[in-house]
Parts: structure tokens; C-alpha cells; sequence
């Protein structure tokens, strides 16, 4: 892409419409700067754009945006993508450009062009790009002699975005060679501006200086101190052990210190406050990994910690800090230290002081809880990650409780009775008293291992939900107090396996109630919790809620859940429409109920195609009208035409308008209806196969396994079809393109395999010797375990499907005797890698027909392969699948996310029922002994010799063993 005015004007213009809230322009410009980006130089021309000031700032900030993207895709791209590499002479004008572009940018444009640095830094740093380092540090030399503290910030930035890879790669010696590197570099030189700027800010405070200076000071000391938690993750440097008091000092005068210049704005206690959480991050880093070097500052941290937190107000504000300070006590609290806690009244002061203010709402959370439901659920939700005061005060007591538990627990009962209490005395006022209560219980809760269900120790879970929580529930108002509701809801949810089913399912009606609630959080958590009931088991392992529980309920349940659909933010309410598919999976669908189920769905599902949002909630629609086609039509096979009428038209709706985010989805509802459908099929469904024939189809790699489960569907349902008008040349096609590429060749096979198992053998067999032609090819380029694995079991379905003679026959025609060469180098050495139940079966029955029926093994010239392939099959049936199945080498590593993609995700309800061809055979191991014990009635004493000669001990033993359980003998 050459660099011109036009170029600059082009580029400028498709990325003011990919801003476009219109999805037609957005979509437009989309592609055409992924049909640029795929041109030489793109990337040098969007950052050069990047870099013209006479462009608006939206459209550099969109073209950075898009700059950074497209290096994490093509910068180092994985085979596996497709995506074409940047070419070297481009990359290293790249690199020549962006240091200085990215000193030189607005704060925006900045942080991601220090991200996409980052990205360079990742493949490139140090090995391929060895002036970056000095590059750096000579500019941060003279930006420091200069006072440029602008500049000094913006190479720290930068510093601290390479430096970010040690805090998340795993170690190994080149991770750690790449930071003896950084740390010879750079380690003086960040000491250095760290004690000068701490001079500056001690000189600038005691003189008055200006808040805008200070803040520049302290944004330098807090880039210092993440750069020094990077080059700390690992393990302690001699450099930082050397000169670990001189960064302590200065550490704990940032937590002690008040800077009344800044603290009086928001915005400048803001940025104290981070500078704080950013050292509190790395003394509890060395808490955690340097503990004896760190002991000796210990206590002098824990006291400035613990002040500080008192100081530390109720505002949202001031939540990073408040989170990483209780996060330093937490660390403590686990340690060897735990007797900094042990004091007495210590642990009374720290829930009166620490925990009860922090778990209290506050006004932000009742904010939160009205005008944003899915950040407040994300920050609530049981299993969520995310560090709110409310969860890691309680982490706090969970620590101390690790070495105190008694005197926790004693404590934490009294605090929630006396809370109760307060409730009790004045409902109405002191209602946040109560959530505050059943806020600790739940967090409190200990998660059984390997389960879902819960404990406590803090109270009586039967009575504390009879007490406490129903009357929550049975409250006939379900608007008032949606916090309180909240609340009961989730502890429901959360101790749903410890509540009898008898006493639970009182409340169902309650429940369903609570659909109709106006809060967002309240109707989502209703839905969850039905949700989550229908899924739990008793200890025999069998759901405790079934279809009979659920069906008296099940018209207003539905009714309610599609209605919750229409409040204000809830459309795509993902809580809602997993509870949807979820009643849907368990419940007896009726007529009466699927009529309208389906056409809730399907106005959903054209509302949302105009634009797709809500990933989750798209994926849980999808799997709700599989399910419902599935089960209704099973129960009712009448309704198969009805649903077509309704589904239909959303599907192609989708084709013609090329919904990328949906394709994969509509390809597997095809399939589950094309395998609904009995012969023949329907023109609109043959109108859809012949599209699929197209190798235009094939071309977006997120659509093959969609496309592929589709075709076998065709492939199943329509066989005499496939061999009409050159079809089943178009199919064997595909199936080349496929298996000719490592990312897709096991969806080749899935290909081959069901031509194999549903067309005739007349009908292939002019087409077998350029099925091996393609097989073989794929072998010598570029085999992998995986390709091995997939290839045996194809041949282990071509001879049951159509005999050992003609396996060996047709792949003889390609080369003379090639098929005792792929026994030998393949077959016999990869049996046992060989996984599934049904895979195992198949290639076992293959293995024995092959020893025990094909003339190639018995006519006496391959004895040696006999025994080995023996061998491999008592391997293959004997052993569990740890002990014979090597991890393989070439797994990919996860590639990185390269903003949204449209990816294949499976639908669980349309997925294909995998069919056994060998019904007949119960067991392959009798199998196997019956067959050998027949041909050794043939030949007595042949095969005992060749048994001894050529099995390993082990599976002599276990060969004999099994003709004894078989009452099959060799002679």
C-alpha cells in the first residue's frame, strides 16, 4: 500500500464509518480495511495516519485501535490462522517509527500504541529489535536531565508495556535470559529517576510546588513501581535484594505521606491513590515470594497498611486502593507472620474497623445495582473474578480464619445477630443492615471440593433461609426493596443443594413470581436461580428436579421469562435466556407450549440479527431453539413442519444477509433440521445443499465445522442424492481442500468418513484411488499425531464397511505394496494413541478382522507384522488411556485474542448423535479372542509361536487372561 494523499484520505474515511452506530456503513468500512489490511505496508500506512496531527483525533484513535489489532494477528500469526505475516522490511520501518510516534502522542493514542509496542515486544524484544532498550534509556536520560517529566512518563509507559511479559509468561530459560537482559539494562537507570523524582516530590511538596507538577512526579513513581513489579514477578533480583532499603523508604513514605496539593481534588487523591495500590501490589508481591528478605519491613508495612485503610473513605473512588491494602493484611494473614492478627481485640478491630464498612452498601452500589444490572451481576455473581470491597473484605476474614477460624466465626455470629437485630427493630431504615448480614454469610461460604454445593459454619443454612431469607421470598410486593431481594435470591441460588426439595419447591411459584420484578438484577437472579435448580443433583447422581416438578408451572414459567424479555435493558438479558434453555431442556414441551416458545424465539432471533451484541445471550438463544426443536419434535413429530414455517425464514434471513456472528449457528440448526426430515427432502432444503457444494462456502475458516456437520447431515439423509450430477465429485473436493490443512483436516475426515459409512461401495470406488492419492500426499508433507490418528480410523471404517480385500486392493493400485509399508510405519506403532469409546472399538474390530480374515496377513510372509499388530491390539484394549496415550507434541499454543472474531462455538442441542457401526459387536475383546481362537483352530501351534516371539511379556500375560475369561484358547 503506497503512502499517499489519497491513501490518507481513503483510510481516514473507513474508519469515521467503522465509528458509525449504523451497522450497514460500520460493516462496509470493516471490510474494506480487512481486505487493506491483507495488502504490504498496511500497517505503515495506518500508523502513519496515526501520526498526521491534520487528522481528527477520533479517526487516529480508531486507526491506533486498529493498528494494534492488526499486529497481534499478523505480527507473528499462527499457521493455523490463515492470516498473511507482515513482511520484515515493513516490520522494521514499524519499529523505526513508533517510539518516537508514541512519546510524542496524546495520552489515548499513547496507551495503545505502548500496547502495541507490547505486542512487538512479545515476538521481537530483545533477540530482533536490540536497540530498543538503549533507545530508551538514553531517552529517559535526557528527558531526566531536562525535568521532562512528559517525556520521562512516556518512556516508563512504554518500558512498563514490554516489561509486562514477565508478570504472565511462564518461566523458562529464555523468559529468564530475556530478563537478565532487561535487568543488566535497565534496573540502575530505574533506580536512578525513581530517587531523583522522589527528591522532586519531597522538594515540590514542603515548597508549595504546583499540583500539576506533583501529579507528573507521582504518575513517574507509580510507572517506577510497576516496572519494578515486572522485573520482580519472577523471582527477587541480586540488584533489588542490594538495594531493597532504598525502595522500602520510599515505599512506605507513600503510604504514610498525605499530599494535601492533590488530596484536595478528586482527581489528585485519585492519582496518590493509585501510586498507593501500585505499592501495596508490590510489597504484597513480596510478601508472597520474597518473604525472608521482606521480613525484617514487615511489621512497619502492616501498621502503615492498616492506618491507611482507616483513613481510606467509603468512595468508589478510592476502591483500587482499598482493595490492594486489604489484599497486602490478606497475604499476611495466611503467612508465617498470621501472629501480627493473634493480638488481643485485633481481629474484633478489624471486622468493626475494616470489614463490616467495606461489606455495608453504599450508595455507589445501589447506583450500580439500578443504572448498570450487568456490571453490578458481573462484580456480584458467585464464581465472578472480580476484586470488589465487598469480596475482599470478606477474602480478609477467610484468611484470617485459615489460623483463627474459632475466633472468626464467634465473631462474624455475633456481628450478623446483632445486624438482624438492628433490621428487626426498624425494617424500613435499617434494611441495608439485613443485606449486609446475608451478604456475609454467603461470602463467607467454604465451596466443597469438586462440587458445587456449599458450607458454613456461621449458621444454621436450613434456619437461617426459613428465618431470614423466605420471608424475602414470599414478600407479595416484588418491587420493594430489590437489594434485600437481591440478596435472598442469590443465597437461594448459592445454598440451593442444601434446601430440601420439599421446602425448596414451595417457593418455585415465588420464583416465577419474581420474573415480573422491575429490577434488572432481581428478574435476572430469579432466572438464575431457577436455572441453577434444575440442575442439581442428589447423591445418587439423578436430577432432584425433573419435568413432572416443573410442568404445572411450566405456562406462566415461560410466559414470565419471555414478558422478563421486555423490560427496559433486559432484551438481551443472558440470565433469562439461559434459564429459557435450561426449562426448555427438562420440561415435557406440549404443543400448546412449544407454538409459542417458537415464535418468541424466532422475533427474538430477527430483532437481534439487525445487530448482534450480546455474545453470551446469542449463544444461549441458539442452544434455546435447539433444544426446543429437538425435544418438542421427539415427543411430537407433527410439529416438525410447523417449526420449518417458523425457523426457516430467521435461517436464511441470516445466508442472504451474511450475519457473520450467526452463520456457524444457522449451518448447525440446517443440520438438526435436515436430519428431522424424512425422504425426500424439501427443494429449500436441496437449494441449500447445492450453496454448500460451493467452494466459495468453504472460505471463512469459523464456518468449515459448521458447514461439515451440515454436510453429513445431507450426506446422511439424501445419499442417493450425493452421487447424482457430479455431487459426490463436489464432496470428495471438499474434503480435499480440508485435509490438506492441519487447522481443518480432522473436519476432512468427518467428510470421508460419513461418505464411507452411507454410500455404496460402487458408488465410491472410481473415486477410492484419488481418495489415497490425497491421504498419502498429507502423510509425506506434513503429518501430525492428529493426522495419524484421524487416518487409522478411516481405514478401520473402509474394512468394516467394505471389507479387508478392497482396503488392501485400492491402496495397493496407488504403489505397489504400500500397505504393509503404512501397517508397519503407522497402523501398528499408533493403535494405541487411539481415544473415544466408540474410536477404540472400531479400530480394534478393524485390527482384528485384519489379522484374522485378510489373506495379506495369513498367507505366511508378514508373520513379524502379525505379532506386532497383535501386539498393538491388546495394547489398544488393555491399558487405560493414560498410560498408552502420549501428550502430544504439536498442540498449538491458545493463539492471542484478536478483538471480536466471528468463531465456531458448538451448539450443544444440535450437535450429532454419534452412531456405533458395529452394533452387533457387544465386546472387542471377546472379539478379538474369539476370532484368534477360530484361526487357530486352522493351524495348531502356529500362533503360539508367533505370540511368544513377538508380544511384550505384559500382554502375553493379559492375552491369556482374557482367552481364559472367553473360554476362547489359541492352540
Amino acid at each position: 500500500m503506497e503512502w499517499n494523499p489519497e491513501t490518507l484520505q481513503n483510510l481516514s474515511q473507513c474508519f469515521l464509518h467503522t465509528l458509525s452506530p449504523s451497522p450497514e456503513p460500520r460493516r462496509a468500512a470493516e471490510k474494506s480495511l480487512a481486505e487493506a489490511a491483507e495488502r504490504p505496508n498496511y500497517g505503515l500506512a495506518v500508523l502513519r495516519l496515526v501520526a498526521e496531527p491534520t487528522v481528527d483525533d477520533q479517526i487516529r484513535q480508531a486507526a491506533a485501535v486498529n493498528f494494534k489489532n492488526h499486529l497481534r494477528s499478523r505480527w507473528a500469526p499462527s499457521p493455523d490462522t490463515g492470516s498473511t505475516a507482515i513482511l520484515d522490511p515493513e516490520k522494521e520501518q514499524i519499529k523505526a517509527l513508533i517510539v518516537t510516534l508514541m512519546l510524542t502522542s496524546t495520552p489515548r493514542i499513547q496507551s495503545q500504541l505502548s500496547e502495541a509496542l507490547a505486542v512487538i515486544g512479545k515476538h521481537d524484544f530483545p533477540k530482533s529489535w536490540p536497540t530498543l532498550l538503549p533507545e530508551l534509556v538514553a531517552n529517559l536520560k535526557k528527558a531526566s536531565e531536562s525535568n521532562d517529566y512528559v517525556s520521562v512518563n512516556g518512556i516508563l509507559g512504554t518500558a512498563n508495556s514490554i516489561f509486562k511479559k514477565f508478570r504472565y509468561q511462564y518461566k523458562t530459560n529464555e523468559l529468564l535470559l530475556d530478563l537478565k537482559y532487561c535487568l543488566d539494562n535497565f534496573t540502575a537507570p530505574l533506580l536512578e529517576i525513581f530517587l531523583k523524582t522522589a527528591a522532586l516530590i519531597d522538594s515540590t511538596a514542603s515548597s508549595g510546588g504546583s499540583a500539576a507538577t506533583l501529579k507528573l512526579l507521582l504518575e513517574s513513581q507509580r510507572l517506577c513501581c510497576r516496572i519494578f513489579y515486572s522485573l520482580n514477578y519472577q523471582e527477587l533480583p541480586e540488584f533489588f535484594e542490594d538495594h531493597m532499603s532504598e525502595w522500602m523508604s520510599e515505599f512506605k513514605k507513600y503510604l504514610t505521606t498525605n499530599y494535601p496539593t492533590l488530596e484536595s481534588s478528586n482527581d489528585g487523591l485519585g492519582q496518590v491513590d493509585e501510586l498507593r495500590a501500585a505499592v501495596c501490589e508490590n510489597i504484597s508481591l513480596y510478601m508472597k515470594i520474597n518473604e525472608e528478605e521482606f521480613q525484617g519491613y514487615l511489621n512497619d508495612f502492616a501498621l502503615a497498611v492498616w492506618t491507611l485503610l482507616g483513613n481510606v473513605s467509603q468512595s468508589s473512588s478510592r476502591d483500587t486502593l482499598a482493595v490492594t491494602a486489604i489484599k497486602f493484611l490478606t497475604a499476611v494473614s495466611t503467612s508465617v507472620h498470621h501472629t501480627l492478627f493473634s493480638g488481643e481485640g485485633v481481629i474484633p478491630q478489624i471486622c468493626q474497623s475494616i470489614v463490616i464498612p467495606n461489606v455495608r452498601l453504599r450508595d455507589e452500589d445501589e447506583e450500580l445495582f439500578e443504572m448498570n444490572y450487568v456490571e453490578f451481576i458481573r462484580r456480584d455473581m458467585e464464581g465472578s473474578d472480580v476484586d470488589t470491597r465487598r469480596r475482599i473484605a470478606c477474602e480478609l476474614l477467610k484468611g484470617i480464619a485459615t489460623h483463627y477460624k474459632q475466633k472468626v466465626m464467634e465473631i462474624v455470629s455475633v456481628q450478623v445477630q446483632n445486624l438482624l437485630s438492628s433490621f428487626v427493630a426498624n425494617p424500613v431504615v435499617n434494611w441495608k443492615d439485613k443485606d449486609c448480614a446475608i451478604y456475609l454469610v454467603v461470602a463467607l461460604a467454604t465451596k466443597k471440593a469438586g462440587g458445587t454445593s456449599v458450607t458454613t459454619d456461621l449458621v444454621d443454612v436450613q434456619g437461617f433461609f426459613t428465618s431470614v431469607i423466605v420471608p424475602e421470598l414470599q414478600s407479595q410486593d416484588v418491587n420493594a426493596f430489590p437489594m434485600l431481594k437481591a440478596g435472598a435470591l442469590k443465597f437461594f441460588t448459592m445454598f440451593r443443594s442444601q434446601i430440601p426439595k420439599l421446602h425448596a419447591f414451595q417457593l418455585f411459584p415465588d420464583l416465577v413470581r419474581f420474573l415480573g420484578a422491575e429490577s434488572n438484577v432481581v428478574h435476572s437472579y430469579a432466572a438464575s436461580c431457577i436455572e441453577k435448580l434444575l440442575l442439581v443433583k442428589d447423591e445418587d447422581g439423578r436430577a432432584r428436579y425433573n419435568s413432572a416438578d416443573i410442568t404445572p408451572y411450566l405456562p406462566l414459567l415461560m410466559t414470565n421469562l419471555f414478558n422478563a424479555l421486555k423490560f427496559p435493558e433486559s432484551e438481551e438479558n443472558q440470565y433469562i435466556m439461559k434459564c429459557i434453555m435450561r426449562t426448555l431442556g427438562v420440561a415435557d414441551i406440549s404443543s400448546e407450549v412449544a407454538g409459542p416458545c417458537i415464535t418468541g424465539l424466532t422475533t427474538i432471533l430477527n430483532e437481534i440479527c439487525k445487530n448482534p451484541k450480546n455474545p453470551i445471550f446469542n449463544h444461549y438463544l441458539f442452544e434455546s431453539v435447539a433444544v426446543l426443536v429437538r425435544r418438542a419434535c421427539q415427543r411430537d413429530p407433527s410439529l416438525i413442519s410447523a417449526f420449518e414455517a417458523s425457523i426457516l425464514p430467521s435461517l436464511q434471513m441470516i445466508l442472504q444477509n451474511d450475519v457473520i456472528e450467526f452463520l456457524p449457528y444457522a449451518f448447525q440448526l440446517l443440520a438438526q433440521l435436515v436430519e428431522l426430515n424424512r425422504p425426500p427432502v424439501a427443494p429449500n432444503y436441496m437449494e441449500i445443499f447445492k450453496l454448500l457444494l460451493l467452494p466459495e462456502s468453504w472460505k471463512r475458516s469459523s464456518n468449515v465445522p459448521a458447514l461439515v456437520r451440515l454436510l453429513q447431515a445431507f450426506l446422511q439423509k439424501v445419499p442417493h442424492e450425493i452421487t447424482q450430477e457430479g455431487r459426490l465429485s463436489q464432496v470428495l473436493g471438499i474434503f480435499n481442500m480440508l485435509v490438506a490443512s492441519p487447522s481443518t483436516d480432522e473436519q476432512g475426515f468427518y467428510v470421508l468418513n460419513t461418505v464411507i459409512e452411507c454410500l455404496e461401495y460402487n458408488a465410491i470406488s472410481s473415486y477410492i484411488v484419488h481418495i489415497w492419492n490425497a491421504l498419502f500426499t498429507r502423510l509425506q508433507k506434513n503429518r501430525t499425531i492428529k493426522f495419524i490418528k484421524s487416518f487409522l480410523i478411516f481405514m478401520s471404517l473402509f474394512l468394516i464397511k467394505h471389507g479387508s480385500v478392497n482396503l488392501v486392493n485400492t491402496m495397493n493400485a496407488v504403489q505397489s505394496g504400500v500397505f504393509l509399508v503404512i501397517v508397519e510405519q503407522f497402523w501398528i506403532p499408533n493403535l494405541k494413541l487411539i481415544t473415544g469409546s466408540i474410536e477404540v472399538k472400531l479400530t480394534a474390530v478393524a485390527s482384528t478382522r485384519l489379522i484374522c480374515e485378510s489373506p495379506v496377513f495369513l498367507d505366511g510372509g508378514a508373520l513379524s507384522l502379525w505379532g506386532k499388530m497383535l501386539d498393538s491390539i491388546v495394547t489398544l484394549l488393555s491399558r487405560p488411556e493414560e498410560e498408552r496415550v502420549e501428550e502430544e507434541p504439536e498442540m498449538p499454543d491458545i493463539a492471542e485474542n484478536v478483538g471480536y472474531t466471528a468463531a465456531f462455538v458448538s451448539l450443544y442441542n444440535a450437535g450429532k448423535k454419534e452412531e456405533d457401526p458395529l452394533k452387533d459387536i457387544r465386546d472387542p475383546k471377546e472379539f478379538l479372542v474369539a476370532s484368534l481362537a477360530r484361526i487357530s483352530a486352522t493351524s495348531p501351534g502356529r500362533y503360539p509361536q508367533i505370540i511368544s516371539a513377538n508380544l511384550e511379556a505384559a500382554n502375553q500375560t493379559t492375552l491369556l487372561q482374557l482367552c481364559n475369561n472367553y473360554n476362547s484358547p489359541i492352540v
